[in-house]
């Protein structure tokens, strides 16, 4: 898929836009003057494959507790701040990698010049996100309600605030929980401006539901080569988010990480169980880092073309089932070895690999 030209911008290291992999990354949900708490949600988001973790900045206590917690983890942090422009400052003396503002909502022109003076001086970019549920009043009052256009003018609003402070290092978001609404109005922004995007599917919803949305919407856009880095934003552990996240690149063939279970739905041809069986190695292979294609199928008819094309595969039988390495036929395996057999290839894999 070819990627929409942007500016590349440098978080903490990490490399956002340009001809850079899109990132994942989430948001911890706990209180972030817990310093404890917050740097080990943030340790598991890491384990998960988050490339950049962002707190929410509500009062002092928080901007003063960030310093803290990026000291403690490893990836690049995104302080998110609204309304007071001082907290902005507290993180950006903290260390901060990124700052999440909307520079119309944090004070006057001269406060405004405070923060994006201490990010210039410190290298350090600024996110500007537009969501549908906190626009503007008199871009409300124009349109009526969110539209394209609303958020795409409270957006290039916010830019020309910082354009004109002669401030380019920018990433901007234009969220909704509407599919639709936000995949119209990212489309209508790459238009007019060749800044990065983080992109997102706001209050997507619940674990089940909240992917669904997130994959169909980010999908759209990924396809259409809109996008350098995304949340999934989903109501519960962030740390599914992550997966989530991971999930739709891979589908998309856009990256790799862990293990990808090609599995069928099953039907009247089934003969062995292998329902729970794909569900026990994915849930063994969930800590996994490197790559692997694992191909778990349940009948004669496409099992076996599916298990040659996976590093590892297995095409079932009655009560058993063909084991396939990196395309060629090994052996008949028992359904009650199944489970066994394919970690310990995966082992033998990753070995031959690193060896």
């Amino acid at each position: 898929m070819a990627r929409r030209k942007t500016r590349q911008l440098n978080i903490g290291g990490v490399k956002v836009g340009g001809d850079a992999p899109v990132t994942v990354q989430s948001m911890t949900n706990t209180d972030t003057r817990d310093i404890a708490a917050t740097v080990a949600q943030i340790n598991s988001l890491v384990e998960a494959g988050c490339e950049i973790a962002r707190v929410a900045v509500p009062d002092m206590d928080s901007a003063n507790a960030v310093g803290e917690i990026k000291k403690a983890i490893s990836i690049p942090l995104v302080a998110d701040i609204h309304f007071d422009w001082r907290l902005a400052i507290a993180c950006l003396d903290g260390g901060v990698d990124c700052l999440r503002i909307n520079p119309g909502n944090i004070g006057d022109a001269d406060r405004i010049r405070q923060v994006v003076k201490g990010a210039a001086a410190r290298g350090v970019p600024i996110r500007i996100g537009v969501n549908a549920g906190s626009l503007e009043k008199d871009i409300l009052a124009r349109y009526g309600h969110p539209t394209p256009e609303a958020l795409v003018e409270s957006a290039m609003r916010h830019i020309s605030i910082l354009e004109e402070m002669d401030f380019r290092e920018i990433k901007v978001s234009l969220k909704a929980s509407s599919v639709p609404l936000t995949v119209k109005s990212y489309r209508l922004l790459a238009e007019q401006v060749d800044y990065p995007f983080h992109i997102g599917i706001t209050e997507a919803g619940t674990l089940f539901s909240g992917t669904i949305k997130s994959a169909a919407g980010l999908g759209i856009l990924l396809s259409e080569g809109i996008g350098d880095t995304m949340r999934v934003s989903l109501t519960g552990d962030p740390v599914d988010e992550v997966r989530a996240g991971w999930e739709i690149l891979k589908a998309l063939e856009m990256r790799k990480r862990g293990a990808t279970i090609i599995s069928c739905p099953t039907c009247g041809r089934l003969k062995f169980n292998s329902i729970s069986i794909a569900k026990e190695i994915e849930e063994s292979l969930a800590h996994l880092k490197d790559s692997v294609k694992i191909a778990i199928m349940g009948c004669v008819v496409n099992g076996p073309g599916e298990a040659m094309e996976a590093d590892i595969g297995i095409a079932g039988g009655d009560g058993a089932g063909m084991l396939y390495i990196k395309g060629v036929q090994v052996r008949k395996v028992k359904e009650q070895e199944i489970v066994k057999t394919v970690l310990e290839e995966v082992d033998k894999l990753l070995a031959e690999r690193k060896s």
